[in-house]
């Protein structure tokens, strides 16, 4: 078995009535969970609420809520395989087939409470309970068997010639049911020929009661919770199938796409499986009404289902069902809260622009395995601008085949998003879509005064945007960004424009400046951005050193200097790092200035840059200098072209 007992699980249930002191709401969860691969087997302990999972590639078992967040790993156990629950979900044994042995873990404190050493060479891998005793299968290949660890006796006894005459060609997959004693089902999963075995085990000692070959390969079984059937997932057929115990007749198929992969049954016979989902339809299936009616199907994997063990089980109650899929490090683990419901699946189609104030059409389609009559209620609300909430546009009403349609006219512009959902029923559960159309909106007038001035350093500048009509959105935002990663885009000013248009800001110019303008947009109006960039010079000052007098002369104040002095050209200029200056030096001959030569210099960190010349200079020459800022070329881009003024001198004898 893998879930409580039926007895059990109703004990355990009324027990706890009292303790239910409002309802919960639930809702399907699923999340990834930590094994190492597929899960050997599977198995819920209703007592505790927990979920085991042998991991036999990771060497331990993991054991989980029923959300699927692990609470315990129960590591050291060597290539475990088949769990086996006690009907009082106390004990969970494990199947140690690398080290030839079963272990019994306390399911309260996850400690191990006992070993059952099996025999050299004896590889138990499958595990049921029985009248007593601990059934397992063993071996490999045809050198296998069914053998028994007698739990009533005072010391455990290990029996392993139990075949009762049958050669098993693999360790057989064992099956039984504590609240119906007397009965074992084995299965021989390696070869087409292999039957399917029921052992009475009423004397203590099994019997082969009936066994008919069914096709072999049988991936996963389940006993009916009356003791009288066993359901079959495989071989090859595209269909669970149903056999009486008595003599393994069959008695009915749950049909299914493809090949049915593990099987479970709830305490109230309801079957679910799932399949090898090759067309990303559909993996698992419940028969909420029996094989008559058709299944409620889920699409839990999109991808792959585990190929090996046994990874579908009910809770304890019957009223959740517990799946993995995945492969490799990607198992989910996923819990559905509402199994025996019909999932439904609501399509829905909408234009993905449409013009404000006209009317646009909605339609969709709403499917479940078990159709929905015409006139099935849906609601329908739209958010957009006006109602970020969501306003209910009323009840909608399936048509013929699940279809629906309804028209709109949208009051808003920009994203309108309309949301179908339909509430559910005893049978389905709920399901809902939702689908976005962009509607258009009108584009307002924006505008930002003094795009591309120049203004000088430190200059205290008012900007003005101008904001045209819109629908009731008036605030608008300005920013400057100045040029330079040392700086950010910055919010200078935000307000709702005068009755004009209007939203000035003064900014104290340093640098060159990005400005922008932004409308966040309104129900009518779009949003829109306005960007416009200023220019700013550099502040220059320029001094010469080591002249003996100054004279007014040619209309400019001259420097004089002995050629015996070297002068110093001093430059103070607005400073950024790794900025220079460029000093431009011109003489005067034959009625004008001519070009001397210029050279960069680094500015120091206070922005001065002091350069001395030197030589035997020619006496009585003008000569004059200024120092430069070049966009770029000064080492940076951060302010635009600036020429200081030019300072005069004259070296005489």
């Amino acid at each position: 078995m893998r879930t409580l007992p039926a007895a059990t699980a109703l004990a355990v249930l009324f027990s706890s009535a009292a303790l239910a002191v409002a309802p919960v709401a639930s809702a399907d969860t699923t999340q990834p969970i930590a094994l190492s691969d597929w899960a050997d087997d599977t198995v819920v302990d209703g007592t505790h609420q927990h979920v085991f999972f042998s991991d036999p590639y990771g060497n331990r078992v993991v054991v989980a809520d029923y959300r699927g967040d692990v609470v315990a790993t129960i590591a050291g156990l060597t290539g475990v395989r088949d769990l086996e629950l006690s009907p009082d979900g106390s004990t969970l044994y494990a199947a140690l087939p690398d080290a030839d042995k079963i272990v019994a873990i306390d399911t309260e404190y996850f400690t191990q409470r006992a070993e059952y050493p099996t025999g050299e060479n004896s590889e138990p891998s499958r595990l049921a309970l029985a009248d007593g005793k601990l059934y397992f299968g063993w071996g490999r290949d045809w050198d296998s068997g069914l053998g028994a660890v007698d739990l009533t006796a005072e010391t455990p006894t290990v029996n392993l010639d139990l075949a009762a005459g049958h050669d098993w060609s693999d360790p057989p997959k064992l099956y039984a049911d504590p609240d119906n004693p007397g009965t074992l089902l084995a299965l021989d999963d390696s070869i087409s020929s292999a039957p399917i075995v029921v052992y009475d085990t009423t004397s203590g000692t099994p019997v082969i009661r009936a066994s008919a070959e069914k096709g072999g390969f049988y991936k996963d079984a389940v006993l009916t919770p009356d003791g009288q059937s066993v359901v079959v997932a495989g071989p090859g057929n595209s269909a669970l199938t149903e056999y009486r115990l008595s003599d393994l007749e069959q008695v009915r198929t749950y049909p299914v796409p493809s090949e049915p992969q593990t099987v479970s049954v709830a305490p109230d016979g309801t079957v679910a499986a799932t399949v090898l989902d090759t067309d990303d339809t559909g993996d698992t299936y419940v028969f909420s009404g029996g094989a008559a009616q058709p299944p409620s199907v889920r699409n839990l994997s999109h991808s792959w289902m585990p190929f090996n063990g046994h990874y579908l089980s009910w809770s304890h109650d019957g009223a959740k069902l517990f799946v993995l899929s995945g492969s490799g490090a990607n198992i989910e683990f996923h819990a559905l809260d509402e199994p025996r419901k019909y999932a439904g699946t609501l399509t829905m189609s909408a234009p993905a622009t449409a013009t404000r104030a006209k009317p646009l059409t909605v339609s969709g389609k709403l499917t479940s395995g078990l159709a929905l009559p015409a006139g099935t209620p849906l609601t329908v609300t739209r958010t957009d601008m006006e109602s970020p909430q969501g306003k209910s546009l009323g009840t909608k009403t399936l048509g013929t085949g699940g279809k629906f349609s309804f028209t709109d006219t949208p009051p808003a512009g920009g994203k309108v998003t309309y949301k179908v959902s339909y509430a559910g029923d005893a049978q389905h559960t709920a399901a809902s879509a939702s689908r976005s159309v962009e509607v258009s909106r009108a584009t307002p007038a924006l505008t930002l005064d003094k795009n591309r001035k120049t203004y000088a350093y430190g200059a205290d500048v008012k900007f003005t945007a101008h904001l045209g009509t819109t629908y009731k959105n008036r605030k608008v935002e300005i920013w400057a960004d100045p040029y330079g990663s040392d700086r950010p885009n910055k919010l200078v000013k935000s307000g709702t424009v005068n009755s004009s248009g209007n939203l000035s800001v003064t900014v104290d110019l340093k640098r060159d400046t990005k400005l922008s303008v932004k409308f966040a947009g309104d129900a009518r109006y779009k949003a829109r951005t306005v960007t416009n960039t200023v220019y700013t010079k550099v502040a220059i000052a320029s001094s010469i050193s080591g002249h003996y007098t100054t004279r007014t002369a040619w209309g400019q104040k001259y420097h004089y200097i002995r050629k015996s002095k070297d002068p110093v050209l001093k430059t103070t200029m607005s400073y950024y790092p790794d900025r220079k200056q460029r000093l431009q030096l011109q003489f005067h001959y034959d009625g004008a200035w001519r070009d001397w030569g210029s050279e960069y210099f680094p500015l120091g960190t206070a922005g001065k840059s002091d350069v001395t010349l030197t030589g035997t200079p020619t006496t009585n020459v003008r000569l004059r200098f200024r120092s430069e800022y070049h966009d770029t070329t000064s080492g940076d881009n951060v302010n635009t072209t600036t020429y200081g003024a030019w300072k005069y001198f004259i070296y005489t004898s």
